[in-house]
């Protein structure tokens, strides 16, 4: 391995943290050794990286010594528990989970919004939640030229969105369901195949759900917008990768389509794909294994004196996870931050 950081990866053998071991491959991020590490029960399993196979070990403070920086790709308990390990060790952690990102010390970053916000991190820096991710990609570069004063999205998030369970069980009730035989809904609330389900995480006392929650006040802290009015409905569907996402904004400059169009072809991370004559817009089918942003279908919002509709699409296991964190990883060793 070049000369570079010592890098581990918390999570190594899970859809994300996997997906992170590939795209450091793809960008060439220099690792001068990579860590994997993993619940004690998967140690002593096999990954590969480059042209080594690496032993999975089991995740202490001893591992932690040993590393500069850590990816973290495990469930928001477990981040809990082991993040400040590492920071105790000296090692920054860029946590994939839920566990920190509204804490007001620790930095909630897409590096296309607010990579400035890295360098005030205190150990600990925050990737947003997927849908998240995606939405302030697009929404960002509209604030800047005309400042948002409202954001209506909905969501269609793929089943991998709920890691490889979510993926087994659409395969699963599609070969039941084309059987004849009944789809039993296990990791879902009710069978996906062929079906729509209005209902990510928890439902709150005010009936939007967590995941719909999540839209409203990580968008605002990564935004720096706290007063920005957000409203969101999400929803699972039976796709398998790449969330896509319906927004509709109010801007307190008026802009027309021609302008939207212009500022998200000058953005960076975006893909404009807006050629409805022909039949040219974001997919989920397309944009799978991508780490760029997808946007089309844009359209003057009938509703509103300044409203814009457009439509979004990417992947959320490397754009909405993976590639940001790496991202964040990539800005950290450039600029010494660890």
């Amino acid at each position: 391995m070049a000369k570079g950081v010592r890098l581990a990866i918390v999570g190594a053998t899970g859809a994300v943290g996997q997906e992170m071991m590939k795209i450091l491959e793809e960008r060439e991020f220099k690792v001068e050794e990579l860590i994997c590490l993993a619940d004690p029960r998967e140690e002593g399993n096999k990954v590969r990286f480059r042209d080594e196979v690496l032993t999975v070990r089991a995740v202490n403070a001893e591992a932690f010594k040993q590393a500069d920086l850590a990816l973290f790709a495990v469930n928001t308990d477990i981040s809990k528990a082991l993040a400040p390990l590492a920071r105790e060790n000296n090692c920054l952690v860029i946590d994939n989970s839920y566990a920190f990102r509204l804490e007001e010390n620790v930095p909630l970053v897409v590096p296309e919004v607010n990579s400035e916000d890295i360098a005030k991190h205190q150990g600990i820096i925050a990737n947003p939640n997927c849908s998240t991710t995606i939405m302030v990609v697009a929404i960002n570069p509209i604030h800047q030229a005309a400042r948002l004063k409202r954001v209506l999205v909905s969501t269609y998030q793929a089943v991998s969105g709920a890691g490889k369970a979510g993926i087994d069980e659409l395969d699963q009730h599609v070969r039941d369901y084309l059987a004849g035989e009944d789809m039993v809904p296990e990791v879902f609330q009710h069978p996906i195949a062929f079906n729509l389900i209005p209902h990510i995480d928890d439902f709150m006392p005010d009936n939007y759900t967590r995941e719909e929650m999540k839209l409203v006040w990580e968008t605002r802290k990564i935004m720096h917008a706290p007063d920005l009015k957000i409203a969101a409905t999400a929803v699972r569907v039976p796709v398998f990768r790449s969330h896509s996402e319906s927004i509709s904004v109010e801007t307190e400059t008026p802009l027309k389509v021609e302008d939207v169009k212009m500022i998200f072809s000058q953005a960076p991370g975006i893909v404009l794909q807006d050629q409805p004559e022909n039949k040219l817009y974001p997919m989920p089918l397309y944009t799978s294994n991508k780490d760029e942003v997808y946007v089309g279908r844009i359209r003057q919002d009938l509703s509103l004196d300044n409203g814009i509709l457009f439509w979004v699409v990417a992947d959320q296991i490397r754009k909405g996870a993976a590639t940001n964190a790496i991202q964040i990883a990539e800005i950290v060793v450039r600029d010494s931050l660890y």
